[in-house]
């Protein structure tokens, strides 16, 4: 869920006049704006993936090789394709492990012999498991390939497979408690929607059944757990998050986990749901006047840069102070078809950030 508010002004690390050449390596604020996502998406891969450059000049400035640049090219690719950004930040420094020359190859292209995970079928969204949060590689009920995931997903996947909506929800329920909206998704939610969509894939019409089951419950949990917040700014604050499926696109999950973890930061969010009539959203935004409205596509033939581009230029307020929503682009179908002035976060987390920070900022001006 790139192109942020962040990355339109000037990068904090880098020099007022400085223009680095190719060889003391990229700041921050260039690589952000060559890879298309912010400087605060690069630094919460560094502190939480440890994918981070590998100079920082003086001590202090952060200078990107190109084998960092590679190692960050892989790492948009693969998140951008819907791999879980822990696994993807495992496969992008395995990618540039020691003995490739910074200038091996094309930037972005893994060697030959790397093995590249494959991507789920349910885009990712959250922060890597805590160490101790770790299982160890399993197969749950009905051999269904969960892979190297945490204990809760062996059950969650068991009583999918078993059909049995209650333990579903059940252990549903137990995670959004337990560890809140944003790691339910990613480390819990995700990987068995992966697991089930990924033995349908290969079982031919098999599984199709636990993959509606699984589906209806997650986006059940999700709503349950969405909290609608008063809002009890001055008139002139910033209005709500819009949320809203492009024209054709049908898949909300991800819209739905993004709407509740805003819930939880307290901010109010306005949810339009599945393949939003462009008309219908262009009227929601001027009506609302929101802080910033996210635009989801799972599908690359729905991701229309035009209607993006729409919703960026609309505009309300008085003469003089007139204000426009910070545009997310969410989802893979927006991969490679970034555009000025829009954010593309590759995770939960990342557009969790950038939407509490710009919810932060300065006032906008209602609409009329």
């Amino acid at each position: 869920m790139d192109d942020d508010p962040v990355s339109t002004g000037p990068d904090p690390e880098r020099p007022a006049q400085d223009s680095p050449s190719a060889d003391a390596g990229l700041t921050t604020g260039a690589l952000a704006r060559r890879l298309g996502v912010s400087p605060t998406t690069l630094r919460s891969w560094d502190r939480r993936y440890g994918i981070g450059p590998a100079e920082r000049a003086d001590g202090r400035h952060r200078r990107w090789t190109p084998r960092d640049v590679a190692m960050l090219e892989t790492m948009c690719r693969l998140t951008s394709s819907g791999v879980p950004p822990a696994e993807a930040a495992r496969a992008a420094k395995d990618h540039a492990r020691p003995g490739v020359p910074d200038d091996a190859g094309a930037p972005g292209t893994p060697p030959e012999d790397a093995t590249v995970p494959s991507a789920p079928s349910v885009p990712a969204a959250a922060p890597a498991p805590r160490p101790e949060q770790a299982a160890a590689p399993s197969r749950a009920a009905g051999g269904l390939p969960l892979g190297d995931v945490r204990q809760e997903c062996r059950g969650l996947a068991r009583a999918a497979v078993r059909l049995d909506a209650a333990a579903v929800q059940d252990q549903l329920d137990t995670a959004v408690t337990e560890y809140g909206v944003q790691v339910a998704w990613q480390d819990i939610m995700v990987p068995t929607l992966h697991a089930v969509g990924r033995k349908w894939a290969s079982s031919g019409d098999r599984y199709v059944e636990v993959e509606h089951l699984l589906s209806w419950h997650v986006s059940t949990t999700l709503r349950r757990y969405t909290r609608h917040p008063a809002w009890h700014g001055p008139p002139a604050a910033a209005g709500p998050v819009i949320l809203a499926c492009v024209p054709g696109e049908q898949h909300t999950l991800p819209l739905e986990a993004l709407n509740a973890a805003l819930s939880e930061h307290g901010i109010p969010t306005r949810m339009f749901g599945a393949a939003v009539p462009a008309e219908a959203l262009l009227v929601a935004v001027r009506r609302l006047g929101p802080a910033a409205v996210v635009l989801w596509a799972q599908a690359r033939s729905t991701a229309s840069i035009p209607l993006a581009q729409y919703v960026a230029a609309t505009e309300w307020g008085v003469r003089g102070a007139r204000a426009q929503p910070l545009v997310v682009l969410g989802g893979p179908g927006w991969a490679g078809r970034f555009s000025r002035g829009m954010v593309r976060p590759t995770a939960l987390a990342d557009a969790l950030d950038t939407l509490v920070a710009v919810y932060g900022t300065a006032p906008r001006a209602e609409p009329h």
